[in-house]
């Protein structure tokens, strides 16, 4: 569950540099991964590492989430902005 967790979150940050769709992916990517990231952390009788992993992932899922959250905030001020120039 850790690894998948670790894949998910490392993919919403990646996702959050992408062009147009990757701002959409990282918001759903990051918030994959903290829900994964929190069932594998729940497992009391996992090794140690593996929770580690997954706290670890709840972390970059949450910075991928709140890159891409950013990101939109930004493309809506944009095309507010513009919208203000032109009527």
């Amino acid at each position: 569950m850790a690894r998948i967790a670790l894949a998910l979150a490392f993919a919403a940050m990646l996702a959050a540099g992408l062009p147009a769709p990757g701002l959409y992916l990282a918001v759903g990517l990051g918030i994959s991964a903290i829900g994964t990231g929190l069932v594998g952390f729940s497992r009391r009788g996992s090794p140690g590492a593996l929770r580690i992993a997954s706290a670890a992932a709840i972390t970059v899922g949450t910075l991928g989430l709140l890159l891409g959250t950013a990101r939109i905030a930004i493309a809506l001020a944009a095309i507010d902005r513009i919208g203000r120039l032109l009527g």
